[in-house]
């Protein structure tokens, strides 16, 4: 893009003064600027101004929410799911997908989340733990299983070293498959772009919904097309525990003939940060823990249970016709008002002591009402969900260490192997993914 074609197309959509320190840059600061505005997708910048500006409370969705069906399989129907989902990794149909755009800032370390420290004696990173799952899989049903990771703009560079420093942990280059998260610009409230230095424009991720046209751009429909991929596992970086591409959610899914199916959690308590997946006039929907009110958090079934039980931890299987069809449509919203720095009119740096613009987000669980079919599967939380989002109390690198453990003498126990609890512990994937993989190849164990 050229500076006269930048100057138009801005001029076009009254954002001019994104080059209003043109004179001042420096060379690279000028090649830098346009390759930004070369990314900007005015047609959607304008769907996000039209946002603004509206102080009403967002309209209330119709029809009353109520709790889903939620399969919690057991026996003969687990063996029968576990059964069909082993069918479809074996013929090489299953992609996995990751989101792993995050920094691990929140936990006080200078690196993309997914690099970040986790297992108890090895030190190993959080992506190694998810590749070596990866590569067990791909071992255990003798199939080339396709890793697709999205990053952000920021961690893209320092991700692709990290495998490429710990040689793709075992797995075949050409299956693991880099994207970049898109990026949306800041806007003030009366819709102009913000620069957050003369030659900058503050930029932030799209949300994990803008994974639908990230796969799209980054060729990853196309390549999943060539493999046979017709499902795709989801989940995020920061949960260790994750059972990935587990047989029987997959075989699950498969035998409902669902368009996107998801994973679900007893809550804790009743005000757990969780998405619940509810149900209205006949539709699927997602309502944020922050939504809840007091009386649907606290409401209760005749058995004493919670009506609103099942949370989700974002853990999803998709068709992959379904995301294909979905990244032809625009997807709902979301705004957060943020305190964003900006430059004065000579160009100086100002931090605001109070939210002056606003970010925009897409979220991936708004394609539920779009699904022809939705499938809730319930899991045990001790058993797969362990997060790592604090540095410190619940859901922090001590729980999910403890977590971790537990997990593994657990399987070692089942495969009747003691260890005692004041010993270290610690599993490869590669080697066990479960009781009966351990009790089968004998036991190849860290221990510390």
């Amino acid at each position: 893009m050229t500076y006269e074609q930048a100057k138009t197309l801005l001029a076009k959509n009254g954002q001019e003064h994104v080059l209003q320190f043109w004179n001042k840059l420096s060379k690279a600061d000028r090649a830098a600027l346009l390759a930004q505005i070369d990314t900007i997708d005015f047609k959607e910048l304008k769907r996000c101004a039209s946002l603004l500006g509206d102080t009403a409370a967002p309209a209330a969705k119709k029809g009353k929410p109520t709790a889903p069906k939620v399969a919690e399989l057991k026996g003969a129907a687990l063996k029968k799911a576990a059964a069909a989902g082993g069918k479809e990794l074996a013929a090489g149909r299953v992609g996995v997908l990751l989101v792993a755009g995050g920094q691990g800032s929140r936990l006080g370390y200078d690196g993309p989340k997914g690099a970040y420290s986790i297992g108890p004696i090895t030190g190993s990173s959080l992506f190694y733990f998810h590749a070596r799952k990866v590569l067990a899989l791909s071992i255990k049903y003798a199939c080339r299983l396709p890793f697709y990771i999205m990053t952000s703009q920021g961690n893209y560079d320092a991700t692709v070293a990290h495998f490429e420093e710990n040689d793709y942990f075992g797995l075949d280059p050409r299956d693991v498959i880099f994207f970049k998260q898109g990026m949306w610009p800041g806007m003030t409230p009366d819709g102009k772009i913000i620069l957050d230095a003369p030659g900058h424009i503050f930029m932030s991720p799209d949300g994990h919904g803008g994974l639908i046209g990230a796969l799209k751009a980054g060729g990853c429909f196309a390549d999943m097309k060539k493999r046979g991929i017709k499902t795709l596992f989801f989940f995020q970086v920061d949960n260790p525990m994750v059972e990935i591409a587990d047989p029987a959610f997959i075989g699950l899914h498969t035998l409902e003939k669902s368009e996107y199916s998801l994973k679900l959690t007893a809550k804790r308590e009743p005000t757990e940060g969780l998405g619940m997946v509810v149900k209205r006039d006949g539709h699927f929907d997602m309502i944020e823990y922050t939504e809840m009110t007091d009386e649907m958090n606290n409401r209760r079934t005749k058995t004493g249970d919670l009506y609103f039980k099942f949370g989700s931890p974002a853990i999803h299987v998709f068709d992959r016709a379904f995301l294909e069809r979905l990244a032809n449509k625009a997807m709902p919203l979301h705004l957060a008002h943020k305190k964003i720095a900006t430059v004065d009119a000579k160009g100086r740096i100002v931090k605001p002591a109070a939210p002056n613009g606003y970010k925009f987000e897409k979220f991936i669980f708004d394609a539920l009402p779009e699904a022809k079919g939705v499938t809730c599967f319930a899991f045990d939380r001790a058993e797969e969900f362990s997060p790592v989002k604090n540095a410190e109390g619940k859901d922090s690198p001590a729980t999910c260490k403890a977590d971790l453990q537990a997990k593994w003498r657990r399987q070692l126990a089942a495969a009747g192997i003691q260890v005692a609890e004041t010993m270290p512990v610690e599993l490869d994937p590669v080697y066990a993914l479960d009781a009966a993989d351990i009790a089968e190849r004998g036991l190849v164990l860290r221990m510390g």
